[in-house]
């Protein structure tokens, strides 16, 4: 590893550095994929890395290419003590707004992380560093809410990456079902494309109701 790439990866890791000094072994990073999207279900993964992790190239999913985040996808599921995923459909968006749904599937992604974690007979975690969120059910775990968190956490950027090709995934699978939308490009953003088709096409079982009311 270049020596830039380490300096980049040690100042990503000072939040979680701060915790390790104080004891806390099991730090678990939250972050989400698709709040913003006219379509498609909102995605939160949780991430609990080896303090000893140092995985290249890991950053905000944002900040990384499709091809190179399912690389670090695979890396990081195969180097974590454990993660969760909680998927939160359009419907239920719909239903609950995006906040609420949000916080429902980072729930859900704490409960399914702790279940691996019991599988290695390990505790819950000890605190969990989560991006912007507060308010949250975290099934009484302490946590910290660090704006633009997946730029500044090592263990958030991790959930960032896992939560943002999780959804690519499903997008891209719900492409093939409904090709007229070009999902596979924009997977469910309001691109002028997606804006387009779904003036032509009309919204199809995947798009959020109580987001596209100002396209059709």
């Amino acid at each position: 590893m270049k020596e830039k790439e380490l300096e980049r990866l040690t100042n990503l890791k000072k939040e979680e550095e701060a915790f390790y000094k104080k004891g806390l072994k099991l730090i678990a990073g939250i972050d989400e994929a698709g709040r913003g999207p006219l379509a498609g279900p909102v995605v939160v993964a949780c991430a609990i890395m080896p303090q000893a992790s140092m995985i290249e190239g890991v950053n905000d999913s944002k900040k990384v290419s499709e091809k190179k985040r399912e690389t670090l996808y695979e890396l990081i599921t195969n180097e974590a003590i454990a993660y969760g995923v909680g998927i939160i459909s359009q419907t239920e968006i719909d239903e609950i707004n995006i906040l609420q749904a949000t916080k429902k599937g980072l729930t859900i992604a704490i409960k399914e992380a702790e279940k691996m974690l019991e599988q290695k007979n390990l505790n819950k975690p000890d605190v969990i560093l989560v991006d912007a969120l507060t308010n949250i059910n975290t099934d009484n775990i302490p946590y910290k809410s660090i704006i633009h968190g997946d730029a500044i956490s090592y263990s958030i950027a991790c959930a960032s990456i896992i939560a943002k090709v999780t959804r690519d995934r499903i997008m891209r699978q719900m492409d093939e079902i409904y090709p007229q939308y070009g999902f596979i490009k924009h997977k469910g953003y309001g691109t002028s494309m997606h804006i387009k088709a779904l003036k032509e096409y009309g919204p199809c079982p995947l798009h959020r109701k109580s987001f596209i009311k100002n396209f059709i």
